[in-house]
């Protein structure tokens, strides 16, 4: 949709964002510029936009700004008009930092949070901001929560069959 809204001119940018956050490993000091050390977090999203638009497109979108990819830490203090912005792996946001993304929408704008809050990372006892904010914005208008389940895989089918046996298993514990 965001590709589709840009497109058509309804919007002016899309910014893709995730917290930088390690899944299980501590990967420790990592050498090089700023932009080199976020780059792993970042990946994912890169390859996100490969599979939507043409690769030799996107160079040219990231300089002139159209298409933005950062980490959530560097959304703080900013006001996103006219943008389709997505929030990806948000399980792994605290309820602070969530408030903070979700508190930068600007006028013409739509976000997207993402996330499966069976694959929390954060450090132990943390609570996810994406649990948090199913409970604190219920029932407000304009913002609606859709629960995907196994069916809604999109990689190959074997991940939807590994998704329902660790549910399944998580039920028995």
């Amino acid at each position: 949709k965001a590709v589709q809204a840009l497109q058509s001119k309804q919007i002016n940018r899309i910014i893709l964002t995730r917290p930088a956050v390690e899944a299980g490993e501590r990967l420790g000091f990592l050498p090089g510029s700023l932009s080199e050390k976020i780059d792993p977090y970042l990946r994912p999203l890169y390859d996100a936009l490969h599979d939507m638009i043409d690769p030799d497109r996107i160079p040219q979108l990231m300089t002139s700004g159209t298409i933005e990819v950062a980490p959530l830490a560097y959304m703080r203090g900013r006001t996103l008009n006219d943008a389709f912005i997505i929030l990806d792996e948000a399980q792994n946001t605290t309820a602070e930092q969530m408030k903070m993304f979700l508190t930068r929408l600007g006028f013409g704008s739509t976000m997207v949070v993402t996330g499966d809050v069976t694959q929390v990372d954060l450090p132990g006892g943390t609570t996810s901001g994406l649990r948090i904010v199913q409970k604190i914005l219920a029932g407000i208008d304009d913002v609606a929560f859709c629960e995907l389940t196994s069916r809604d895989v999109v990689r190959h089918k074997l991940v939807g069959d590994i998704v329902d046996a660790y549910g399944r298993y998580e039920q028995s514990r």
